[in-house]
């Protein structure tokens, strides 16, 4: 070092940075404040909770972990200052990137809990990128400033239903859904019918975004991409009610719950958008929703990744620390370099804006498949320790597998990549 030339030395960097402080260094001043409050509250509320409340999610009560959330603004980031929360430097590096640092955060403390807390998050995205502003001044405004005077109030993503799960997500297989969730035009609104599962935070939702088909009026059968429309559902609507929580794998500290609609009445200015406009509002909100998914796998991997590094600098083999052979050296370092290509893929993706759907669900399925794998080299390390309970590394792997599942399957997720690439750079070029 000290026999490089002046300017030499000046671009060589020697400091003694951790990857997470060299990555953070690279973000503007806002997003760098924020990245360390995420990291900050996770460490403080989530990862202290995150085996015990994986081991026993019924007993756990949500409320103080959401009510602190929201005192510390992460509840009301939909919207800039000063009606939410929204840090103004996310506006041009990219409306998503605030959610995809917190996604990453929360996730590498707990999942599970994180999703508690995030869920919110996709369900007032459908008000957002409706882009009609009488539903955003009618019931996300209201939501943001609740939530920033540390009054939770939630709101919940509904489209999901037993017949029809990724269906609803792809071009493709929409068109043979069977969707049982419908709604009929009535004498000052709509009466809704039906069923969604698998609601990530629907029992405790005060509203939910739901995506039901509009039945038609000439007497033919209702089709998913030409007749779903939004409504918004309120907690207590008569008629509308939450079913069982579902015992999952993974990320069991978050709910997915039953929803069913009976004879529903909502009112003609619940209608989010237009008539028909649902299926357009649904693509919409995944295309941004899968990069903070994308981001939640990148914290399941990064916990696996601390997991094998802790136990492997303490148990000893030999007299010596696990860590200090070769082979062991060497597996560490390729959940390294899967843990940096996905940082690297969502925080690409998070900077485009509009969001894209071929970037998008590129990275929820990189992301989902490789956070499974870094999952299981950390169990592999960990040897006969990590098919014990209450471990960090059992619990990423089961955490993962989620992520290859929801907002679309990463099969879905794979054909929409194509179908992105084959409308725009393949038919261009011809």
């Amino acid at each position: 070092m000290d026999r490089l030339a002046p300017l030499g030395r000046k671009l060589y960097d020697t400091r003694v940075l951790d990857l997470w402080e060299r990555d953070t260094a690279t973000l503007p001043r806002a997003l760098r404040r924020r990245r360390r409050a995420y990291r900050e509250f996770s460490r403080q509320f989530l990862s202290p909770l995150a085996l015990e409340v994986d081991a026993d999610p019924e007993s756990y009560d949500p409320w103080p972990l959401l009510t602190e959330s929201a005192k510390r603004g992460f509840q009301s980031e939909q919207l800039p200052a000063p009606l939410g929360t929204m840090p103004v430097m996310s506006i041009p590096t990219g409306l998503m990137f605030h959610t995809a640092l917190k996604a990453e955060e929360f996730s590498a403390g707990c999942a599970g809990l994180g999703l508690a807390v995030m869920a919110h998050d996709l369900g007032a995205a459908a008000l957002m990128l409706s882009g009609d502003l009488t539903a955003i001044r009618r019931w996300l405004v209201p939501l943001c400033r609740a939530n920033r005077s540390g009054n939770p109030r939630l709101a919940a993503f509904a489209i999901t239903e037993p017949g029809a799960g990724s269906d609803v997500e792809d071009t493709e297989g929409a068109p043979t859904a069977r969707f049982v969730t419908t709604a009929r035009r009535c004498a000052g609104g709509y009466v809704l019918n039906g069923q969604k599962i698998f609601i990530s935070g629907g029992r405790h939702a005060h509203l939910v975004a739901v995506f039901a088909a509009l039945e038609p009026d000439d007497g033919r059968a209702a089709h998913v991409q030409d007749d779903w429309t939004c409504f918004v559902v309120e907690r207590g609507a008569p008629g509308f009610r939450t079913g069982r929580s579902e015992h999952k794998l993974g990320q069991r500290a978050s709910d997915a719950t039953e929803l069913f609609f009976d004879d529903v009445f909502v009112p003609e200015e619940n209608r989010v958008g237009a008539e028909r406009s649902g299926w357009a509002l649904n693509r919409n909100v995944l295309n941004y929703s899968r990069v903070p998914v994308a981001a939640i796998a990148l914290g399941i991997a990064q916990s696996a990744l601390e997991a094998a590094i802790e136990f492997t600098r303490r148990v000893r083999l030999g007299g010596r620390a696990a860590l200090s052979y070769q082979e062991v050296q060497l597996a560490v370092a390729d959940m390294w370099l899967d843990v940096s290509a996905m940082r690297g893929m969502v925080w690409q993706a998070a900077r485009h804006s509009p969001s894209s759907q071929g970037v998008s669900s590129a990275a929820k399925a990189f992301c989902g498949d490789r956070a499974f794998a870094v999952a299981n080299r950390s169990m592999d390390l960990l040897a006969d320790h990590g098919s014990l309970s209450a471990n960090r590394a059992e619990k990423a792997m089961r955490d993962s597998r989620l992520n290859q599942i929801y907002e679309g399957t990463n099969q879905i997720n794979r054909l929409a990549v194509i179908e992105a690439f084959d409308t725009t750079d393949l038919r261009s070029s011809t």
